[in-house]
């Protein structure tokens, strides 16, 4: 029987293959969901990171870790728009960004609060 040697541990053949094939689908069922969701912090009126970059279908969450405070996110724009509505401490919203470009999001609560979303291929 034919072994392979992993991390100094000899496995049957069967056993590594199967190994292989779960890391191998892992990484492509991975690749077609895309990354993600990116988790944006709303706190201390401010979305944070404040400016990011993610490919054309991605998603971020915006989450309200907020102790009291309520947030509001939103998107107006000639090719995509989106609203929150008004977030609780604690609730989270995603936004599926279908659309290439460079967009800012707001807080209709804080008018301080912008967020720059970079799409892209």
């Amino acid at each position: 029987m034919q072994s392979w040697l992993l991390r100094g541990v000899r496995v049957g053949k069967s056993v590594g293959a199967l190994m292989t094939a779960a890391i191998v689908a892992g990484v492509l069922t991975g690749a077609a969901l895309g990354a993600g969701p990116y988790l944006i912090s709303q706190k201390d009126r401010e979305f944070s990171p404040g400016d990011i970059a993610i490919k054309r279908g991605e998603t971020l969450r915006f989450f309200n870790d907020d102790g009291e405070l309520l947030h509001h996110a939103y998107l107006s724009s000639d090719t995509f728009n989106f609203d929150s509505g008004d977030q609780q401490p604690g609730s989270k919203f995603d936004v599926i960004f279908p659309v290439l470009g460079d967009y800012m999001v707001l807080c209709g609560i804080h008018p301080k609060m912008k967020l720059i979303v970079h799409v892209t291929n």
